[in-house]
């Protein structure tokens, strides 16, 4: 029986991956760090059938468009070349993501399908083969492996062997809530991808990103490892706010934000004024997540859901790594 199902939930990057040194394989230009939430996820089957000619994609019990598929079986074909095998698939993801909207669902989407088509073929992968397997769909599907709190090493080498994600701290060490705000739903003009690609090419600051990455991504190491929540919260709102200064001077700038990403992103500084701790991060795209400790997150989410353009909320904490079903 040639068929397996996975879950993989998605994650926010508390230090921001954005640029690649090699767009095929996926290496980045810089480490990140990330949090699996709980809330958020994937449930991928993949059926390998000896009959079928190509690829079929089922995405949330439709058809796929080519675009998406193309994606898919680019990717089976390095999982098929991985067992030796020339067998097409069927593939019925399930996302429980606002796809495409600043929202992660590539990470928990290509978690779940390398988790899934690699037990379907029986190749006995461990977490780290994974990773560097998940990574060649999309960056941060390496960081979705695993639970908690992930750091994503970007590595040296030119075949990408050692850009791989690990664990740093399980989700039951540290509680901290994730409000991962929608303020706008519809699909970004600008895909994360083009957007990185623009911003390495062309934006003056992105230099400056670089230079300063490593020194926040130690910064919240320890913030996370001291369980310091103020110092982790000011490191991650500044790594995301630089991250966006950098698409703003490319050429033709990029802006993600709307109106409801600055409405959120005052209140929370407004919060902060009155004495409670809350931080924002904001991936490529227009939402937000809001950062607090688990005895605020009331009081943050009843100030934050009155805002005009907040369309939901969903509180989420730290969520576990890849299980299969």
């Amino acid at each position: 029986m040639m068929k397996a199902t996975a879950k993989a939930n998605t994650n926010i990057a508390l230090i921001k991956y954005w640029g690649k040194r090699d767009e095929k394989l996926f290496l980045p230009m810089n480490s990140s760090l990330s949090i699996t939430l709980d809330k958020f996820y994937t449930i991928t089957t993949v059926e390998f059938r000896k009959e079928l000619d190509k690829d079929i994609f089922w995405f949330n019990n439709k058809q796929a468009n080519k675009s998406d598929s193309n994606k898919v079986s680019r990717f089976l074909d390095n999982v098929r070349n991985l067992a030796s095998v020339n067998f097409h698939a069927v593939v019925s993801s399930e996302n429980v993501v606002p796809t495409a909207a600043g929202f992660a669902s590539s990470a928990s989407a290509f978690a779940a399908l390398a988790a899934a088509s690699t037990k379907a073929l029986d190749l006995k992968l461990n977490e780290k083969e994974l990773s560097i397997l998940a990574r060649q769909g999309s960056g941060s599907a390496c960081r979705s492996i695993y639970g908690g709190y992930v750091e994503w090493k970007k590595g040296e080498r030119e075949d990408g062997k050692d850009s791989v994600a690990f664990q740093i701290l399980p989700e039951h060490d540290w509680n901290l809530s994730i409000l991962s705000v929608m303020v706008a739903s519809s699909q970004k003009a600008v895909p994360s991808r083009d957007g990185m690609k623009r911003t390495v090419e062309t934006s003056p600051f992105y230099n400056g990103w670089l230079q300063t990455v490593d020194k926040d991504l130690e910064k919240a190491k320890e913030a996370i490892r001291v369980r310091n929540f103020e110092s982790l919260g000011k490191v991650v709102e500044a790594n995301a706010l630089k991250m966006h200064a950098t698409m703003l001077g490319a050429e033709p700038p990029i802006l993600y934000w709307q109106s409801g990403t600055f409405e959120v992103f005052q209140e929370v500084q407004e919060l902060r004024s009155q004495g409670i701790s809350a931080f924002v991060t904001i991936d490529a795209g227009p939402n937000v997540k809001v950062l607090c400790m688990p005895q605020d997150e009331l009081k943050v989410y009843e100030t934050i859901i009155t805002l005009p353009h907040v369309q939901n909320i969903t509180i989420c904490h730290p969520g576990s790594g890849l299980t299969y079903i």
